[in-house]
């Protein structure tokens, strides 16, 4: 056995306790009992030691010295171990198990303090889970490193701060500039009425997972407060959510959940549960999902077959035709939910929680300021006071569950999908014929063989230049919203 084959052995094995604490996150959100909480923090802390302890092992270090990559994948395989050792070594596994604890528990807080509208029953666990991260940032950045980017490395590597706030510079003025011209054009889009069955949108949100492509032998869809994916190679599922009032929420979390499975799903499985068989970054993973659900999900050929199947399911919805569904499936309006905010507004979501996370990380911004700090912002930027606080700083799981950095990614995301769209259209020309029939694959198989098979191989930035076999920038996504939305509004 060469040290690359026994580094390689026993990281597979690391992989695989990984997968498992991911599988328990996913029942926690699932299906764990209520009371279970307390136990399953316990668990969840328990498996993490195990987890740490192997990922800072001291044959480690010597695995990688003496280990040499043969090929491309190899050389690839070693990068990601070794950065993934260096920023482990960073953190004591106390460090590390206290989180995975406090996280844990501070979601189910979170959830309960959620439905009671009550942000001040969250804010003691929330103040907990900053200090946490405050703490690992600080163990990762080093004395003269920036405490967010270091956080920020786990979501998107080589990303900063400043790297954001210039894309949400060079992206936000055409953003608000259309956003005036829609909301001034006097159009009103027609809106969907009627009681909406649960099993029948869940029955539809499972059409609509085919239609894109979702492996149902390698996943499932279940239900949850907020939506997400977990897993990866042979087992990686989703969760939804249902409204009787609104379809669309169900639907479409399905549509970007799945874009997120696929991707892991789609990775070689040459890479099964090695450090590159997964996706390389979340900007890179929010440009699947996102391009699922907006650039495809949300196109007039694909709203064209949804309006047929929603009439079948649903019976009378209140529009009478594809184009007024599509007017529909697109509707402009300020809203206060991220997750249901129109392609216009939803980077303006966005950037307001990563100006407020940072000033959080950063020390700059206390818990118990952050209500009033999120009401006053999101007033200024939207025009709308928030009702409520499940309208405003207690509708997103992300920071309850520590997770500093994630939220920039998906506006990230956004711009990579503009690429990857410009790209795909002009190589791909049979989609929207496809989608119109509810087939997706011409679409999702350029996806899978120009990027999601390849996994981690290459860096973020370089597995979307590699895919678009060009360079990156916003002028795609903000091009192809103007022209989106210029002719949904007559502008």
């Amino acid at each position: 056995m060469s040290a690359y084959s026994d580094l390689m052995a026993f990281v597979r094995e690391t992989e695989a306790l990984k997968q498992i604490q991911g599988r328990l996150g996913w029942d926690q959100e699932t299906v764990m009992p209520s009371g279970a909480a307390a136990q399953r923090a316990e668990e969840m802390a328990a498996l993490d030691k195990v987890i740490h302890a192997r990922c800072v092992a001291p044959q480690l270090a010597d695995w990688l010295e003496a280990a040499d990559a043969e090929d491309a994948v190899a050389e690839s395989q070693l990068y990601q171990i070794r950065r993934a050792y260096d920023r482990a070594m960073k953190v004591p596994v106390e460090l590390s198990a206290e989180i995975t604890r406090v996280t844990s528990l501070s979601q189910g807080i979170w959830a309960e303090a959620r439905a009671d509208d009550d942000f001040s029953a969250f804010s003691d666990s929330f103040e907990e889970v900053l200090n946490l991260q405050r703490q690992q940032a600080s163990a990762l950045a080093g004395s003269d490193g920036d405490l967010y980017d270091a956080l920020l490395e786990d979501y998107e590597p080589g990303a900063t701060g400043d790297s954001f706030a210039a894309m949400f510079d060079e992206m936000r003025p055409r953003l608000v500039a259309l956003r005036e011209s829609v909301l001034s054009s006097g159009r009103e889009s027609p809106a969907l009425e009627g009681h909406f069955d649960e099993t029948a949108q869940l029955a539809l949100s499972e059409a609509c997972a085919r239609a894109f492509g979702y492996d149902f032998s390698h996943g499932r869809i279940d239900k949850a407060v907020h939506p997400f994916s977990s897993g990866s190679g042979l087992d990686s599922r989703i969760t939804t959510r249902t409204d009787p009032s609104d379809p669309f929420g169900c639907l479409y979390s399905t549509i970007h959940e799945v874009g997120h499975s696929r991707y892991e799903q789609s990775v070689s499985r040459d890479y099964l549960l090695t450090p590159i068989g997964r996706g390389v970054s979340m900007g890179v993973h929010e440009s699947q999902s996102r391009f699922y659900e907006n650039q495809l999900g949300r196109s007039r050929a694909f709203t064209g077959w949804l309006f047929g199947q929603c009439r079948e399911a649903f019976g009378d919805i209140g529009v009478s035709s594809e184009g007024e569904f599509y007017a529909a499936v697109n509707n402009v309006r300020t809203g206060f939910i991220r997750t249901e905010a129109d392609e216009v507004h939803y980077n303006l979501h966005i950037l307001l929680r990563f100006d407020l996370e940072r000033a959080l990380i950063a020390g700059d911004l206390e818990v118990r300021d952050l209500e009033a700090a999120w009401n006053e912002r999101f007033e200024a930027d939207f025009g709308l006071a928030v009702d409520r606080p499940s309208n405003g700083v207690l509708q997103d799981v992300h920071w309850p569950v520590g997770l500093f950095g994630y939220f920039p990614t998906y506006s990230l995301g956004n711009l990579y999908a503009g690429c990857l769209f410009e790209a795909m259209r002009l190589e791909v020309p049979n989609w929207e014929n496809a989608l119109a029939r509810g087939d997706a694959t011409p679409a999702t198989e350029w996806l899978r063989t120009r990027l999601q098979c390849h996994g981690a191989r290459r860096g973020p930035r370089e597995t979307i230049e590699h895919a678009v076999a060009g360079q990156i920038s916003a002028e795609p996504f903000l091009a192809y919203l103007e022209e989106k939305f210029s002719g949904l509004y007559a502008l």
